[in-house]
């Protein structure tokens, strides 16, 4: 159960990314006095930026990882209660202080196993909302440079039917994925190299 978390938690990276907050701001016209306005595709920048196609491999497999480590350690676990129950069954043990002991140790193995578990998954989360800012910061600090040129006085992301018509006029998604995929290193290749 706690593996089926992680790798959920794993897949959803980008998705949970695409839930960025926004800083409202006052839009102002134009020099010509209307407003400009242009709107960007999450799911296609979330499919689409190679920083979030790299980070997204790079955080399935930390999460496949987790999962069969958890699923060794689960394993042995069982195992060890099996056959302590199977022993204490046939009156295996030779005293109550073995007993105990036996049972003692695999409490200890359990405990240890919750710690684990509970561990790798704060691991996985706060590397998951590292990349959730990187990822919106590289994605803000795009669009305030690309925003110099173009002078919008609004840019709307749309995700989901939060924005229910926009003329194709005013999407300028493809721009926006082109100019992150230039701007970005392939960094996490490196990153990934090191784990």
């Amino acid at each position: 159960m706690a593996a089926a978390t992680i790798a959920a938690l794993a897949m959803t990276a980008c998705n949970d990314a695409a839930k960025m907050d926004e800083k409202p701001q006052a839009a102002q016209p134009s020099e010509s006095g209307q407003l400009k306005i242009a709107f960007v595709e999450v799911d296609s920048i979330m499919s689409q930026y190679n920083f979030c196609k790299d980070y997204s491999k790079i955080l399935e497999k930390r999460g496949n990882n987790i999962q069969s480590a958890l699923a060794s350690q689960e394993k042995n676990l069982e195992a060890a209660l099996r056959n302590f129950q199977n022993k204490a069954q046939n009156n295996g043990f030779t005293s109550q202080q073995e007993y105990e002991s036996q049972q003692a140790a695999i409490q200890r193995q359990q405990e240890q196993y919750v710690a684990s578990r509970d561990r790798l998954a704060a691991e996985l989360q706060t590397q998951t909302e590292k990349f959730n800012e990187a990822l919106h910061d590289s994605i803000e600090h795009f669009i305030a440079v690309y925003n110099k040129d173009k002078k919008f006085s609004l840019i709307l992301t749309k995700q989901g039917d939060n924005i229910l018509y926009g003329d194709k006029a005013l999407d300028i998604t493809a721009e926006v994925v082109a100019g992150l995929n230039k701007a970005y290193k392939s960094k996490p290749k490196e990153e990934e190299k090191k784990k």
